[in-house]
């Protein structure tokens, strides 16, 4: 009996550069989904860097020049048009720029904008009557700016769907390993934010959490283990003075430490690594809902659903079936 090996899907991605770009940021999706990248399973990526003028040198803003290869039309053939920054004083774009994100938004093409890049989809006029987020210092300029917009200054990104933006620097990062996970699922995303030593972000609908990394340095090697000791079995009933016994420290002192260390709460910590279980065993098994929330420590599928619905907006089963639609065939 032959086993089918299953089609490959190939995805066209537009990186806009511009004069004046910073660096950093263009290289951001371009590491992401970089054509070089071969650990992506059943899909491939073929990133093209266009501009205004291909035949233009660029200036950046660390000093050195790049030359784009490729024009504006890049975009009428994108799966995805992904603009990587914009100006620090987010002056208005070129009409040509403008008309060709409304042209591939017309057509179908999903439209990012990272960091202070939500500005041009913002005079496009693509993000009218949904929720966006930008750099949290230019949220005011596009409150101002652009009131039919619901500016979310406290997420690090907004997925409405064909429109994607994100807040500052780092959180374009988290947001095309989010793209990268609804192409390509949990499994192969993780593998790529290891391979850039970045924590993987998980999201559903408007709402993310940060899966941080457990600190490794010597002085919290104690605390460390502690942590990777709960979430090796989430689904016993941790409690903060148990762990700080166990991590020989006052039930003060581990609290204020597991805040410096991960950015929150040990509950919510706690109710994300459950969430993040949760939904890998929803897309990488059949086991029904009751098992998936024993397994992931919620203890009954009424509770799963309770917390899944009030972090990702939606429902295990929705969630499924979502990401099932969503993986290539």
């Amino acid at each position: 009996m032959s086993t089918r090996t299953p089609p490959i899907h190939k995805y066209r991605i537009a990186v806009i550069a511009f004069d004046g770009i910073n660096p950093f940021h263009l290289s951001v999706p371009c590491q992401v989904f970089g054509a070089q990248r071969a650990d992506c399973g059943s899909a491939t990526f073929d990133v093209k860097v266009c501009a205004e003028d291909p035949a233009t040198s660029l200036s950046t803003t660390a000093g050195f020049d790049i030359v784009a290869t490729h024009s504006l039309a890049a975009l009428a053939r994108a799966d995805i048009v992904i603009l990587p920054s914009w100006h620090a004083d987010c002056r208005p774009a070129p009409a040509s720029l403008l008309h060709a994100l409304r042209r591939a938004h017309q057509r179908g093409a999903q439209v990012v904008g990272l960091c202070i890049g939500a500005f041009p989809l913002a005079e496009a006029g693509l993000l009218d009557g949904y929720t966006a987020t930008t750099h949290w210092a230019c949220a005011d300029t596009m409150t101002t700016r652009y009131p039919k917009i619901k500016v979310d200054r406290e997420v690090l990104y907004v997925d409405e769907g064909k429109v994607v933006t994100s807040a500052g620097v780092a959180a374009g990062l988290d947001c095309c390993l989010h793209l990268l996970r609804q192409l390509c699922g949990a499994e192969v995303a993780n593998r790529v934010a290891r391979q850039l030593v970045v924590a993987p972000h998980r999201q559903g609908g408007q709402a993310q959490f940060i899966e941080r990394p457990l600190p490794v340095t010597g002085s919290d090697d104690r605390f460390a283990q502690v942590l990777a000791w709960v979430g090796e079995d989430l689904t016993q009933n941790h409690s903060i003075d148990a762990l700080a016994e166990r991590a020989l420290m006052s039930r003060r002192n581990f609290t204020r430490h597991f805040r410096n260390a991960t950015g929150t709460s040990f509950k919510q910590w706690l109710l994300n690594q459950r969430l993040t279980h949760a939904q890998h065993l929803l897309e990488s098994s059949e086991v029904s809902i009751e098992v998936v929330a024993q397994q992931a420590g919620f203890g009954s599928a009424l509770s799963l659903r309770q917390h899944f619905r009030a972090a990702l907006r939606t429902s295990p089963s929705e969630y499924r079936k979502l990401y099932r639609s969503a993986a290539p065939e």
